[in-house]
């Protein structure tokens, strides 16, 4: 087993362990970086085959986790099918602790390691569940939708799971379901302003938020517009509503991927956080990024060499009460068996620039 007292070298075996990476990363990162992080790649994924480990990285992960380690990459929903599909004995959640969470919930026989305990979500706590369960006698016969960004109480209070991805489809699914008009939505408020503009269900919301996307507003889509006019704009739906009516397209992470690697668009700006253009780049080389961005301060606790000391010592474990895992599993695995979108889910922009008014829980 490799000892972190050791220093890692950057070898001629590193070089060409990780030669097809630096390929990928080349214009990310420096030759000064890329030679402290080569030897940690490489360690990585040498002991990813030792012990039967994958490691899922977020689309928020530096360049050097998404492309360097991840095994499999994409968004929350993507992720969680993952999850709950692979065999690996070990998983390493490349992203904060709901995710960790989630893995265990879908793969409760799994070990589960974040790398760092601190990662954590503004949206996962904005609420608790024992918020969910007094709401639900608030609003007796209503189904509750809950973000995936939400702890293993929540999801277990919940009905189903969604997330940006597919947020409108469960909502409306749910609905036929339940044959009602109406459904309680959490916890964040701008994703359910936002599907409502999509849907003629009503939606109850609850005042949380995502603090990389509400920090964005429209003037700063006004001000890259007035130097840019010809840049396309894409935003994520956790952003605010006035956001949202001023891009040219809104989607999840990999909606926004696969939009920009299908459609290549000169000049791009990604309303989300700032690692989303860093990774994108590798497949759009052709595609020029513009900020503004934001970035995520508990996505970035998880370092190439926090995966590294989190496998080798196997610490950091995340763990989920048994008694939760059952309730909370059948609402996740209710997202999951959702009947699979042809593409990845987009907000449309007509709908998107009318106002629609949702009841805030107080």
């Amino acid at each position: 087993m490799l000892d972190t007292a050791l220093p890692l070298e950057f070898t001629s075996e590193v070089e060409a362990e990780t030669a097809a990476i630096h390929d990928r990363l080349k214009g990310k990162v420096s030759d000064l970086e890329w030679r402290l992080q080569a030897p940690l790649i490489a360690a990585i994924n040498r002991l990813k085959r030792e012990m039967n480990a994958v490691i899922l990285a977020h689309n928020y992960m530096t360049p050097d986790i998404f492309h360097g380690v991840g095994d499999y990459v994409g968004d929350s929903l993507g992720l969680a099918r993952e999850a709950a599909a692979c065999d690996a004995d070990i998983i390493v959640q490349g992203g904060v602790h709901f995710m960790a969470e989630t893995s265990k919930i879908l793969a409760p026989e799994k070990t589960v390691l974040i790398p760092d305990l601190r990662a954590g979500c503004s949206l996962a706590s904005s609420i608790t569940g024992e918020q969910v369960r007094l709401i639900k006698q608030r609003y007796p016969g209503l189904p509750v939708v809950t973000y995936v960004n939400t702890t293993a109480d929540v999801k277990a209070e919940t009905d189903i799971c969604c997330t940006s991805a597919n947020a409108v489809q469960v909502v409306e699914h749910i609905a036929r379901e339940w044959g009602v008009d109406t459904v309680i939505m959490l916890p964040d408020q701008f994703l359910a302003k936002n599907v409502a503009r999509q849907t003629d269900i009503k939606i109850i919301a609850w005042a949380g938020a995502c603090e990389v996307h509400e920090r964005f507003d429209a003037s700063d889509i006004a001000e890259v517009r007035k130097a840019h006019p010809s840049a396309v704009v894409l935003a994520h739906p956790e952003c605010p509503p006035d956001v949202i009516a001023a891009s040219d397209f809104t989607g999840s992470t990999t909606a926004m991927s696969d939009y920009v690697t299908k459609n290549k668009p000169a000049q791009v700006v990604l309303i989300t956080e700032c690692s989303m253009a860093d990774n994108v780049t590798a497949d759009a080389p052709d595609v020029e990024f513009l900020r503004p961005c934001n970035l995520c301060p508990h996505m970035k606790r998880i370092t190439l060499q926090g995966i590294y000391d989190s496998l080798r010592l196997r610490q950091f474990e995340v763990t989920v009460d048994p008694a939760l895992i059952p309730r909370a599993a059948a609402a996740v695995q209710r997202m999951i068996d959702m009947p699979p979108l042809k593409t990845p889910a987009r907000y449309d922009m007509v709908k998107a620039r009318h106002h629609v008014d949702v009841e805030m829980i107080s």
